[in-house]
């Protein structure tokens, strides 16, 4: 059997750690600490229960249709086939200078259909510094336009955000959610990802009248 490759791309959440400036961090502890569960099993026997308290948009997240609609699909309503095992590419649109718009002139020539679309934006090297909440790479909105036209299944970015934050009206958000097209924010690592040969995987918990949920995203080769 050939031995696959797996790609972590997903941050890892930890305590007190900020994802998104004005969203809260998340408080990890125990619920039942080792020492403590010692009086409730046979001597030598322990156990660790944690418990975490978080927003949905901490670290690696996935968005579906119900986090811009109300009557958008939620976790529990995505299908399995729209986030795992998905044929998949990798944008390179490192961005220089200030020009921080990614439009659809880098997805020209660039085969999407049924694709999971991955914009590697080589902003996750400001993670956990305040550089990563300011002047962030983005699409823009006929980049999202044309994803939906050329028929992308997902489409995933290592950056703060995939709108322009300035842009109350988060116009890729709208234009991709809108057309069930599943999104994942803060990636990280899509460089040691080939330009295309993969496959993409972003599964979060089935839960019901929940729009977002942070994944453990991964390329497999």
């Amino acid at each position: 059997m050939r031995t696959r490759t797996f790609v972590d791309l997903s941050h890892t959440i930890e305590h007190g750690m900020i994802t998104y400036r004005g969203v809260p961090a998340p408080l990890i502890c125990d619920f039942l600490s080792r020492q403590a569960s010692r009086q409730h099993y046979a001597e030598g026997t322990e156990f660790h229960i944690g418990r975490i308290d978080m927003v949905a948009n901490t670290g690696t997240y996935l968005d579906s249709p119900f986090h811009r609609f109300e009557n958008g699909k939620d976790l529990s309503q995505l299908p399995l086939t729209s986030l795992a095992g998905l044929s998949a590419v990798k944008i390179h649109a490192s961005q220089t200078g200030t020009n921080r718009a990614i439009g659809r002139e880098a997805f020209d020539g660039v085969a999407l259909k049924g694709k999971a679309v991955l914009v590697q934006t080589d902003w996750d090297r400001h993670w956990r510094t305040d550089a990563y909440f300011e002047g962030h790479p983005f699409l823009t909105r006929d980049a999202a336009e044309h994803l939906v036209e050329s028929e992308a299944k997902l489409v995933g970015i290592d950056s703060y955000n995939i709108d322009d934050t300035a842009d109350g009206h988060r116009p890729v958000h709208t234009i991709l959610l809108g057309s069930e097209i599943p999104i994942v924010e803060h990636m990280t690592g899509l460089g040691r990802l080939p330009a295309d040969g993969f496959e993409f995987f972003a599964v979060p918990p089935k839960v019901r009248a929940f729009g977002t949920f942070p994944v453990r995203a991964f390329a497999t080769m």
